[in-house]
């Protein structure tokens, strides 16, 4: 598709793919996309617009007009608005999570962000954060990354990181829920969350950022790509 190089960086929720993409980004000076944002987005869009994420008609005409701006503060927090609304904090809650989750299961809407999304690759390059970056939005990408925890890993690390914004929070019930949202990325029809067949599959349960980090830049610098 594009002579500009592209990394993708796919798994489950919580398995730490937005930290080592960012890192990555930044390291290389490539641009970054988190195309989970745009499905939250989207999802979070309906809720504002009073549309039934179970509505697949209407939610599909919502993401063929997304009007989604990203933009970087001075802090380098990712801010992220709809029709000007701010909606960067609202997003990043576990409901905006099954929100992304459920309209990500619609064919349609998968579709109508599919050119969104690869609209984010241009030079030097990319760095491209999702679910399924390296088996559909960027199949012809160099490197692959696929990134994996266990749910009571992930649900820990969720868990301290609501605990650490002041937020009341049950362990159970956000394993419950990644445990929930696993199922439905897994078992949609289109594009079910899986790793690429060249993909470099990297389990993160019990293995540092740094060390997660330093793996997947011997895969860069092994490919050329540093």
């Amino acid at each position: 598709m594009s002579s500009t190089p592209v990394i993708t960086v796919d798994g489950p929720s919580g398995a730490g793919k937005g930290t080592i993409s960012h890192l990555l980004a930044e390291k290389l000076g490539w641009h970054f996309l988190d195309s989970g944002a745009l499905y939250r987005v989207t999802g979070q869009a309906c809720v504002i617009e009073g549309v039934s994420w179970e509505d697949h008609e209407a939610v599909t005409r919502i993401a063929r007009h997304l009007d989604v701006s990203f933009t970087t503060a001075d802090t380098g927090e990712i801010l992220v608005a709809y029709k000007g609304r701010d909606v960067s904090r609202a997003i990043r809650t576990e409901e905006g999570g099954r929100g992304a989750s459920t309209v990500a299961a619609i064919p349609a809407v998968r579709q109508a962000l599919l050119a969104r999304q690869r609209e984010f690759l241009q030079p030097p390059g990319l760095v491209a954060d999702g679910r399924d970056m390296g088996t559909v939005v960027f199949p012809d990408a160099p490197l692959k990354i696929f990134l994996t925890a266990s749910a009571e890993e992930r649900a820990r690390r969720r868990f301290d990181q609501l605990l650490a914004k002041g937020e009341s929070v049950s362990l159970p019930r956000l394993l419950e829920d990644i445990e929930e949202r696993d199922a439905r990325d897994s078992q949609r029809k289109v594009a079910p969350l899986l790793p690429a067949k060249d993909a470099v599959v990297i389990d993160s349960t019990a293995t540092p950022v740094a060390d997660v980090f330093a793996a997947v830049m011997r895969e860069v610098a092994a490919k050329g790509l540093k």
